[in-house]
């Protein structure tokens, strides 16, 4: 099994495949999604600090350029099926923001 490392969080382990959005939000990670992870907003945004998140899908790629996030390393969590270890970092967080995170994302 995959282990997600959160930057100041700590880590854990999911089943491969799962979407990063829903292994944060299921191990009490704040993070934002509200578009309930569809590739609207962008504010389910982290940075990839170390691994390989997948290959960028064109629904991603779109959404993150209409928007200006044009690094490599920052990635929609909705949109991420895990595969392998991954070390990021929270972009936004409900916290921070102080908006209800959203509606929770499909598996």
């Amino acid at each position: 099994m995959p282990t997600i490392q959160v930057e100041g969080r700590g880590s854990f382990q999911v089943e491969e495949g799962t979407k990063l959005v829903l292994a944060l939000e299921d191990n009490d990670v704040d993070i934002l999604h509200r578009c309930g992870g569809n590739a609207r907003c962008t504010t389910c945004r982290v940075e990839v600090l170390a691994g390989d998140a997948g290959p960028v899908e064109e629904a991603e790629a779109k959404i993150l350029d209409a928007k200006g996030f044009r690094e490599e390393n920052i990635r929609l969590s909705c949109q991420i099926r895990v595969q392998s270890d991954l070390t990021v970092k929270p972009v936004m967080t409900a916290t921070d923001s102080g908006m209800d995170p959203g509606t929770r994302p499909q598996d």
